[in-house]
């Protein structure tokens, strides 16, 4: 494609015009599940976009749905070498517990230690609320000052209709989240927090000699699911944070005040069967894809090669999927001197003369500026060019 070419595609479009997936949602006229829930998202993974929500920024209280930040902060210690996966860990007294209708438990004996991974495993798969506890003294010193790094990583995250008081998700004044806002967090684990994220996959685990299994449902009826977390106190609900991924497509759902374990899993299913059965992901363009080559101007070399500096996707209804098509954003020419990575401009991908998504288009070398005389010359060919 050549810049002439590329430069009549661009009139095409319609400048600083975009179409959001909630006005092609629209106009595809397809309809949000109904489902007896206080609250649910769905999300893209990859985007961030919301396809599906109810009540999504009404904070709620999320029970042991708190544990998926108590698990990132520990994750995030490890990879960055703060805590190591064989460090002891103390389970005090105030931390250890016997288990009982209203708790779940990993049951490390009281004064007795555990390692930072054993620990990790009993948060996420076996939900305990004593490994929860333990883990949040020993990394600040108490649960209350855990407390604060759990709000400071929500504000970082942009948990805007979340505040944490305890490490467990137990009710406590003031202790709640919004369906967004742990969407946001499921997010950012799978994201971040590399191998530890296969964990929230395993469907059991033994310690103390006491097996017990992961309560997420899907783990054992979808092999698709590879996540998240469960959560039930009589004023939440049952609630399932599950994540989903199918032909390079991953969603995210979160499910709040449900009414028993069957009906979140349910709930869970259908949303997420709703997901992919409506939307899909199409890759338009792969990173590092020749686009063009670009005349330079003062430069040691007459011209520059371009490529995609990421890839263009695009998140689309199945019905708009072969409608997308792609429009280069590039000048006739560029000066130099050019750095290898430096933008020269964007390719996006456009539905119905209205932008979707784009990504940077690059160069693909550096490009030093060319001799004193050179340039001159140059500049008189230029200023010949522009005469006619």
């Amino acid at each position: 494609m050549t810049v002439k070419r590329v430069k009549q595609q661009l009139v095409q479009v319609v400048v600083g015009v975009s179409l959001s997936l909630s006005a092609i949602i629209a106009n595809a006229a397809i309809q949000p599940p109904e489902m007896d829930n206080t609250a649910y998202v769905l999300m893209d993974y990859n985007t961030g976009e919301i396809l599906a929500q109810k009540n999504a920024n009404q904070p709620l209280p999320p029970a042991s749905l708190t544990k998926m930040m108590t698990s990132y902060i520990i994750e995030q210690r490890l990879s960055s070498g703060d805590l190591t996966e064989d460090e002891q860990v103390l389970m005090s007294k105030n931390a250890w517990c016997r288990g009982s209708s209203s708790q779940s438990c990993m049951y490390v004996p009281v004064n007795k230690t555990a390692s930072v991974i054993d620990m990790l495993r009993g948060i996420i798969i076996q939900s305990g609320n004593d490994a929860s506890k333990a883990m949040a003294e020993h990394i600040a010193g108490s649960e209350s000052s855990f407390a604060i790094l759990m709000n400071e990583q929500a504000k970082k995250l942009g948990m805007d209709n979340t505040h944490f008081v305890n490490a467990t998700g137990m009710p406590d004044e003031g202790h709640q989240a919004s369906a967004l806002d742990l969407a946001k967090l499921a997010r950012a684990i799978i994201k971040n927090s590399g191998e530890y994220y296969d964990i929230y996959a395993e469907k059991e685990f033994t310690y103390n000699g006491i097996t017990q299994g992961n309560r997420n449902a899907l783990l054992a009826t979808d092999p698709t699911v590879d996540g998240l977390k469960t959560g039930h106190t009589d004023a939440a609900g049952y609630c399932l944070v599950a994540s989903s991924n199918r032909d390079d497509m991953r969603l995210i759902s979160v499910i709040m005040g449900t009414e028993s374990p069957q009906a979140r899993a349910d709930q869970s299913r259908e949303l997420l069967n709703w997901g992919f059965g409506h939307f899909t992901t199409v890759t338009k363009a792969p990173s590092n894809q020749f686009v063009s080559k670009l005349p330079v101007w003062f430069g040691e070399a007459d011209e520059v090669e371009l490529a995609t500096g990421d890839t263009l996707q695009v998140l689309t209804t199945k019905t708009q999927k072969n409608k997308i098509t792609t429009v280069v954003d590039i000048p006739e020419s560029i000066e130099a001197p050019i750095k290898k990575g430096q933008k020269i401009g964007k390719m996006l991908a456009v539905i119905d003369g209205k932008a979707v998504a784009s990504v940077p288009i690059i160069a693909t070398t550096d490009i030093e500026q060319s001799g004193f005389m050179s340039r001159m010359w140059q500049h008189v060919v230029r200023w010949a060019q522009n005469l006619f």
